[in-house]
């Protein structure tokens, strides 16, 4: 093994293998709307709360991916709308040295769970800004939801349906 200098420390460059890196962070699309405002801030009804998750990747070249995680949380009272956040918190992963399976499930699952962090503090963030009380997200469990989504393609698959798009990677 040698040695590289990194930010003034000495630490070992490992042999090729496996490798992911967290390129760039970033909001990709952000949006809060309030369309009773200020009428809302006046309901006494409960509030209910609807969340849409989604997920999207896209091969930037051998070894970068984009991910982009999607969040849409809309809340109303009655049948009256009190706030819609949607919010889009995407980065760029470089992942190398990884089989077919493996790459699958980094997209799926640790892509998304460094990004959720990120997501739920802005949407926090825009419904306090908003006018609202502070809302937070709980934790998501990816790991569940890329399992699903694989026993959800493979029954496609069993089902004949084995030419069908897949449904991505959460």
């Amino acid at each position: 093994m040698s040695e590289e200098n990194v930010n003034g420390a000495v630490a070992p460059v490992e042999a090729a293998g496996p490798a992911f890196t967290v390129e760039k962070i970033y909001v990709k699309d952000v949006s809060f709307e309030v369309p009773g405002a200020p009428a809302v801030f006046n309901e006494t009804a409960q509030p209910q709360l609807q969340m849409n998750l989604n997920q999207s990747v896209q091969r930037l070249n051998d070894a970068a991916f984009e991910v982009v995680l999607g969040i849409t949380l809309t809340c109303s009272a009655g049948d009256k709308p009190m706030y819609l956040a949607e919010v889009k918190q995407a980065g760029v992963f470089g992942l190398a040295g990884f089989d077919e399976a493996t790459l699958d499930g980094m997209l799926g699952t640790h892509c998304p769970n460094v990004l959720y962090p990120y997501a739920r503090q802005l949407i926090s963030d825009l419904i306090q800004s908003g006018g609202f009380p502070p809302f937070f997200l709980q934790p998501i469990n990816f790991d569940a939801l890329y399992a699903e989504g694989l026993r959800q393609r493979a029954s496609q698959q069993q089902g004949g349906l084995a030419d069908a798009e897949t449904a991505g990677n959460a």
